[in-house]
Formats: C-alpha cells, sequence, structure tokens
C-alpha cells in the first residue's frame, strides 16, 4: 500500500491494511467546531463559483452510530474500551461522548497498524485535548506520549472579542505519541529529531 491515497472514512479503510504496517500516522480529524465545510469551486476565470458540495458536517451527536462504535470499542478487547465507559458514565450520551467514541474507534485501528518504530501525530484543539490525551494513554501507553506540539496563530481565529467569557483561543496542539521502541524519527528528517521523539 506504498504511495496510495484513500478516498472515505478512515475506520473503513484501516482494517484492511495490515498490523504493523505503517510508518507515520498524521491525524487532522474534525474538532466538532459544529460547522458544515464544502468544496469551493472556482469559475473558469479563476474567481469564486456558485457551485459548491459539501465535505463533511463537522457536528457529532449522540445516536445509532456513535452507538455502534461505542459498542465496538467495548467489544475491541482495548484497554481504551474501560475508559470509554467510566467517560460515558460521566458524560452520558453527549455530543462530546459521541466524538470521543468516534475517536477512540478509530485510534484503537491506528494502533493496530502503526510498526513498533511508527509515529502518531495527532491535531487536535483545546476542546477535546484533554480528553483524547488519556485515551491514547490508554490505547498507547503513557510511556509512548514523547511531546506536544503547539502553535501560536498570529493574529487568525483569535476569537477574545470584546465581551468574550473566555481568553483568545490562540493555538492548537499536536500531541506527538511514537511506539515505546521509538527513540527517534527516521535521518530524512535529522533537524527534527531531538525536538519530537
Amino acid at each position: 500500500m506504498t504511495n496510495m491515497l484513500y478516498f472515505g472514512d478512515n475506520l473503513d479503510w484501516l482494517p484492511r491494511f495490515e498490523a504493523d504496517s505503517v510508518d507515520l500516522i498524521y491525524l487532522d480529524p474534525p474538532f466538532n467546531s459544529k460547522a458544515s465545510y464544502n468544496l469551493l469551486y472556482k469559475s473558469p476565470e479563476g474567481g469564486p463559483a456558485e457551485a459548491q458540495s459539501q465535505a463533511f458536517e463537522d457536528s457529532w451527536t449522540w445516536g445509532p452510530a456513535a452507538n455502534l462504535c461505542y459498542h465496538r470499542v467495548l467489544n475491541s478487547g482495548s484497554p481504551a474500551a474501560e475508559l470509554l465507559a467510566a467517560l460515558r458514565n460521566f458524560m452520558r450520551e453527549s455530543d462530546m461522548m459521541a466524538y470521543l467514541t468516534m475517536m477512540t474507534a478509530r485510534l484503537i485501528e491506528m494502533h493496530r497498524v502503526l510498526k513498533p518504530t511508527g509515529s502518531l501525530y495527532l491535531h487536535c484543539d483545546s476542546t477535546a485535548c484533554h480528553y483524547l490525551k488519556i485515551i491514547l494513554d490508554r490505547i498507547f501507553g503513557p510511556r509512548a506520549f514523547r511531546n506536544e506540539i503547539v502553535w501560536k496563530r498570529s493574529h487568525a481565529h483569535n476569537d477574545g472579542k470584546q465581551g468574550a467569557r473566555h481568553f483568545g483561543r490562540v493555538t492548537d496542539s499536536n500531541p506527538v505519541l511514537c511506539e515505546v521502541a521509538a527513540l527517534y524519527l527516521e535521518p530524512a528528517l535529522p533537524a527534527l529529531r531531538p525536538a519530537l521523539c
């Protein structure tokens, strides 16, 4: 499966991959922003066109799909099953619980396909990062966590406007996990080796 791009839900594709077959996973999942994202097309002249197609809806609610994912995790044998059950007891069948259930099912499959020397980068925001970190600890083990990349946006997306009840959200987070055996990145990225793994 070298140099291939797969279209669709990764939960449909990951079971087709052999165990321990992937070197690197960069995961930039939807953030549960409650928004719909469209593919925008340009006119032949290069300007905006009226045609759009919905790429995905970034809104999670508890329903049959979340319930199916939840039972998939419970029957997976993963140590994350017990944690997810505890989270559901606390969070009930909330939108955030639906999101975490969706993520947990996929992270379990990613752990299965990731090589012992592989690395996983998860891009997430502040609304779910703390939950995702404990889920990652249960799936990959706490020793697999190597670092966190936090970047500050210089001006865009700062939502700390007049009257806001929070400080401006100007950062995103990327927890970096490497399997326990992975102590460094491949030599192709020598400048990043000391900072990441």
